[in-house]
């Protein structure tokens, strides 16, 4: 496995810069060199109708119809330039603003949006998506992540000798997640194990309201020194440069060399959710510079300057991101309330004592309105 190109502690790795500009990098220009004009255009279209999806999902929101909504609008190539890396058999694990990332898995973007409806615990098949259920307690899947990728190794999925058959895990989390316990303690799990697993930071700056400044005297990237994982920090606003770091870091992870930590330093253009005001902690000001590194602009700028991006291929993908909304909305809107006993069942696999007692008791408290009203 080659090794890591030397970079500066506060080094960001870049390909392409916020001009649309084309940098070269021999250190990292192998793990991109198989990106064509294609791909590219592909990459471009993938993040094109996430956002697309993501403003739907927002406005939805806001009529009443979900819960809540994460959006991960500025994230775009942080998602899609880590997820047109990753490949069967290698497994996903998400925190609940991998959007992106669940388009390039194949997951349908409007059925993920029962579990913001509150209709499901989990929305999709992670058995058939290779992309696990979101979870929302901050950083608790980094356990089960890095859990899963000992078990790939001792399966015999990694360093097989066929490089093709060879997996590994990616596990997402934010910046604020790197102050939790568990997150620490998959570091040291994952270290000590030689685990594959590539933990993947979207850096978008804050962690809620509180800045990464109030949580770290050091880059994130950094702290993976303590528990002695290689890492690298990549421009998470530049969707080729994460491609290849991601492409690197999963190479490094198959083959039996360990986990790797990557912070891909962006910035979240929405609040951190819906339910947040974003105006109380940060200014118009450092909102509006960071529009101009938008990571669609930045990818598209580059793509006309090769002459890559069709006026035909532009309606194309505005018509699909159009239709896109459309089946959203409709779907959404259709849903029914469905019963309230439901919302015990595909707790757990087997029947649990303690989940049948509870689904009782609610089972009588519900009866009891209906009881009262018959003898009004």
């Amino acid at each position: 496995m080659e090794a890591l190109g030397p970079l500066s502690d506060n080094g960001l790795v870049r390909l392409l810069d916020a001009d649309g500009t084309r940098v070269a990098d021999p250190d990292w220009e192998p793990y991109a060199e198989h990106l064509t004009p294609e791909a590219l255009r592909l990459a471009w279209r993938l993040m094109t109708l996430t956002r697309a999806f993501d403003a739907e999902a927002t406005s939805l929101q806001r009529q009443g119809e979900l819960g809540l909504w994460v959006s991960c609008l500025g994230q775009e190539a942080a998602q899609i330039g880590s997820g047109t890396a990753i490949r069967e058999p290698d497994y996903v694990f998400p925190s609940y603003r991998e959007h992106g990332v669940a388009l390039t898995r194949s997951v349908d973007l409007p059925q993920m949006l029962t579990l913001f409806r509150g209709l499901e615990h989990g929305s999709w098949d992670p058995a058939q998506h290779s992309f696990h259920l979101y979870t929302l307690v901050i950083g608790a899947h980094t356990l089960h992540a890095t859990g899963y990728a000992i078990a790939m190794d001792r399966d015999g999925l990694v360093a097989s000798g066929n490089p093709d058959k060879d997996g590994a895990v990616v596990c997402y989390f934010g910046d604020g997640a790197t102050s939790q316990g568990d997150v620490n303690e998959s570091f040291v799990f994952a270290a000590v194990n030689n685990a594959p697993i590539v933990f993947f930071i979207q850096n978008n700056q804050f962690a809620i309201s509180e800045p990464t400044t109030r949580q770290s005297r050091v880059t994130l990237a950094q702290r993976a020194d303590g528990f002695g994982i290689p890492r690298v920090r990549v421009d998470g606003n530049d969707v080729i440069a994460v491609h290849a770091v991601t492409q690197w870091a999963l190479r490094h992870a198959r083959a039996g060399q360990g986990p790797v930590l990557i912070e891909a330093f962006t910035y979240r253009m929405a609040a951190h959710t819906t339910s947040d005001d974003a105006t109380r902690y940060r200014t118009r000001a450092d909102e509006e510079k960071w529009r101009q590194r938008d990571p669609i602009a930045r990818l598209e700028t580059y793509l006309d300057a090769i002459g890559e991006l069709t006026q035909e291929y532009r309606d194309s993908v505005a018509a699909e991101a159009k239709a896109l909304g459309k089946r959203t909305r409709e779907t959404v809107k259709s849903w029914e309330r469905p019963p309230m006993l439901e919302m015990f069942d595909h707790i757990y696999a087997e029947p649990h004592a303690q989940v049948e007692a509870e689904r009782a008791w609610f089972d009588r408290y519900q009866q009891s309105f209906i009881d009262e009203g018959s003898h009004a």
